[in-house]
């Protein structure tokens, strides 16, 4: 049977959610906006609503994204962190998705290089995930960077979430690179949105015996 929509009841939720997202600090960027990353509006499915916590300027620079395995090897960190830093001091912004490991090595690296940096979460803007990347995140805003997230606020971490936003992160930008992935990971899913946006994909070769290179070595 159909079903009777209350429209006006539907625009109620939305003011009050939109409200909501203002008293917490957020700008909401729509798929029509000017703001609206030019880039991302050319996937398949671009996010219709960005939720924006920091400087909504960046969203328009060129990315590259950073992404990895949650538990690196120390080279592999520090390898994230050295080539976050150059790219960032050769003009592009680094996006990445505020997990640990290689997306906060990544962070850092563009952070140490006093440029600003871009997170994608899985979570609303207000709410940090990994909780341990709490001051990170607070560092990111505070020094010209960008918390960003399709989800309204409110939204805590859902299993479901991450591999969904990580088409925002390859969408945001020219290039992914990957630094560190075993063969069955997130940063594959990643690597291949990429690949199917039409964007390049780099990735770091390792040793042979390091599961943890197998990621990179498959996408070589």
């Amino acid at each position: 049977a159909l079903q009777c929509i209350n429209i006006q009841l539907l625009l109620d939720q939305a003011d009050r959610v939109i409200e909501q997202g203002f008293k917490l600090g957020l700008t909401l960027v729509s798929l029509g906006c000017d703001h609206y990353p030019s880039l991302l509006r050319e996937i398949a499915d671009p996010p219709p609503l960005l939720w924006v916590r920091g400087s909504i300027e960046l969203l328009s620079q060129p990315q590259i994204a950073i992404v990895g395995s949650r538990k690196p090897s120390v080279a592999g960190a520090s390898c994230a962190q050295a080539f976050a830093r150059s790219l960032s001091e050769s003009g592009f912004v680094i996006t990445s998705g505020l997990a640990q490991g290689i997306d906060t090595a990544a962070h850092k690296g563009a952070l140490k290089a006093q440029k600003p940096t871009l997170a994608v979460l899985g979570t609303s803007p207000e709410i940090i995930y990994p909780r341990i990347n709490q001051a990170l995140a607070e560092q990111i805003v505070a020094e010209g960077g960008v918390l960003l997230s399709e989800f309204p606020p409110t939204t805590k971490a859902r299993p479901e979430n991450f591999p969904k936003r990580n088409r925002i992160i390859s969408g945001l930008s020219v290039g992914t690179l990957v630094v560190e992935a075993a063969l069955r990971s997130g940063s594959l899913i990643t690597a291949r949105l990429a690949m199917e946006q039409g964007r390049e994909v780099f990735a770091i070769p390792g040793s042979i015996h390091n599961p943890l290179a197998r990621g990179c070595h498959a996408l070589i």
